[in-house]
């Protein structure tokens, strides 16, 4: 399995992952951040499965959201690395009735030489552990991209031996008092964009109908081997009723003359007369 550094979650899409597999007590993803209630009595937490590694690694987060004392004497939330062996680990834990951030490297539960700082909600909003080979850091940042380094101690054996058998935990508890929760935010990552359902009414104002039409397109090439001449021609055909009215008769008096004179004499020197003229 692969290092911590590269667990990476934003919290936004209102599931919880499939690294978060060992969750428990009620833990869920809400508004964009893990959370982990705090019951009376009871433990919970937002917790990856058993089966990454921390040497060489780097992890932070925010812890964005922190509980109240109420009433009681026991009221934490808590980020560690967490080891195959039980009450071993590396981590950060907030207290709320003392107001203090504890950095402690834990053996059976305890670690005799923790630091605690008063907790700043402004300069202790990011946390981070580191481990180079060499040694385990503890840091802390009000924005998540510049580093207070808070602690240094050497590399506990358990982080090289325990490969691939690590947990993260975000766990949260109180003995007693009202119940609210802890939210963790960010793992690994300041990008922290969101992602948003909703439900809309869609309400109808009129009603389309649609005609189809078919149409076809096609496309053809045109050859032409020779011209062609084209010969205009008209052709009428009419169909005519003719009536006339015809009077013939004769003439007895001969041909009518009587719009013709007629001079005949001796030919006029200077003309020939050829036949049929005599």
């Amino acid at each position: 399995m692969p290092s911590l550094s590269t667990l990476v979650d934003n919290f936004n899409d209102g599931v919880i992952g499939p690294n978060w597999g060992d969750s428990y007590g009620g833990a869920t993803e809400t508004g964009g951040r893990a959370r982990v209630p705090l019951v009376a009595g009871a433990y919970a937490g937002y917790q990856t499965g058993r089966a990454w590694t921390f040497a060489g690694a780097s992890v932070y987060l925010k812890l964005a959201t922190r509980p109240a004392a109420s009433t009681g004497t026991d009221v934490s939330a808590n980020f560690l690395v967490t080891s195959a062996t039980a009450g071993t680990s590396i981590g950060f834990k907030y207290n709320a009735v003392t107001n203090k951030l504890r950095l402690q490297s834990n053996v059976d539960y305890y670690d005799p030489a923790a630091i605690e700082l008063t907790y700043d909600a402004v300069n202790h909003l990011w946390l981070r552990l580191r481990e180079d080979g060499t040694n385990v850091y503890w840091d802390t940042s009000p924005n998540g991209s510049t580093w207070t380094n808070r602690r240094t101690l050497a590399t506990p054996a358990w982080v090289t031996a325990a490969i691939d058998t690590c947990a993260l935990d975000l766990y949260a508890y109180r003995d007693a008092g009202v119940t609210d929760y802890a939210e963790y935010d960010n793992v690994n990552t300041l990008a922290d964009g969101a992602v948003y359902n909703a439900a809309a009414a869609l309400t109808a104002d009129g009603t389309a109908t649609a005609t189809a039409a078919f149409a076809a397109i096609t496309g053809a090439t045109l050859t032409a081997d020779d011209h062609l001449d084209a010969d205009v021609r008209m052709a009428a055909r009419a169909e005519a009723a003719l009536d006339a009215d015809s009077d013939f008769g004769a003439e007895t008096a001969g041909a009518d003359t009587g719009d013709v004179d007629f001079a005949v004499g001796a030919p006029t020197s200077g003309w020939v007369v050829s036949r049929p003229w005599r």
